[in-house]
């Protein structure tokens, strides 16, 4: 068969592919928003989950979710830009290197539910804190530095090399190269890694079924006081997030309207997942505009 017959058929046969992997996804996202957006509503949106009544509200599982997203970013952006730096830089070929890089791959092919039964294990039996917003976002922190730390050490790789020599030659130290040069041109990257981060980490739910729980106290929101047992920001209190309320109110909930508060409440979680991708496109084209106006 001619080289380019073939060649046009398999060209064909991509565009077939990619074509019918967006109709899939613009079909799934649609059918989510289709059955969720009627019911969104500021009293949807802001109002207390209910257990029998109908007309529940996502308010404490959506103001759970962004806290613990918050919690969780805390911990994961300087720990996996510090681990992407050490690969990047420091890390000598090696039996050591060799280990880490290992455990990077295990600890990304790990199902979320085991992840969950190890927080469970660490952060909810053995410190005796109970279910708590703080050890479900100490296992999503175990759960995504894995992106993290990729994402960061290829952003620092891929700055041009000789940038690192020019700043080496003129007699900066390794340290001050890394935070003066390398780190705010591999800025753009580390910013887009950390919002995809932040879109996974906000839909998680097996995870946190087992870490935080499923269940919420009664809330202040009156009482910004962290050390306060009602207060909203205390992060040793149970806190079932929006992901793990949809998947509650599947498969236990008890209200009339069980399907349109779960359709609602899906495409609150859809759009912000959406919302975050966005953001990490414009965000890393902001952070390097701005990189390239500052140098020239």
């Amino acid at each position: 068969m001619n080289a380019k017959i073939i060649d046009r058929v398999m060209t064909v046969v991509f565009y077939a592919i990619a074509l019918l992997l967006i109709v899939i996804l613009f079909g799934l996202i649609g059918y989510i928003l289709a059955r969720g957006v009627p019911k969104l509503s500021l009293t949807f949106l802001t109002g207390p989950p209910r257990s029998l009544e109908a007309g529940s509200g996502i308010g404490t599982p959506l103001f759970n979710s962004l806290y613990m997203l918050f919690l969780t970013m805390v911990f994961t952006v300087p720990i996996g830009v510090g681990g992407g730096i050490y690969l990047a830089e420091y890390a000598r070929p090696g039996r050591l290197t060799d280990a880490i890089r290992a455990a990077i791959e295990v600890l990304s092919s790990l199902p979320s539910i085991v992840v969950g039964l190890f927080g469970f294990l660490v952060f909810v039996y053995y410190t005796g804190w109970g279910y708590t917003l703080m050890g479900g976002a100490l296992a999503l922190m175990l759960f995504n530095l894995p992106l993290m730390v990729r994402t960061s050490e290829e952003a620092i790789r891929a700055v041009p090399h000789e940038q690192k020599e020019a700043s080496l030659a003129l007699g900066i130290s390794h340290w001050r190269t890394i935070t003066d040069v390398l780190f705010p041109s591999a800025l753009p990257g580390i910013v887009t890694g950390a919002i995809l981060t932040a879109g996974r980490a906000f839909g998680e739910a097996a995870a946190l079924i087992f870490t935080s729980g499923m269940s919420s106290p009664p809330l202040d929101f009156h009482d910004w006081n962290p050390l306060s047992s009602a207060s909203p920001l205390n992060p040793f209190r149970p806190g079932e997030t929006l992901a793990v309320n949809i998947w509650k109110v599947n498969s236990e909930g008890l209200i009339p309207d069980a399907k349109e508060v779960a359709a609602g409440a899906s495409a609150v979680l859809v759009l912000s997942v959406l919302l975050f991708n966005v953001l990490a496109r414009f965000a890393s084209r902001y952070v390097y505009r701005k990189m390239t106006a500052s140098k020239s």
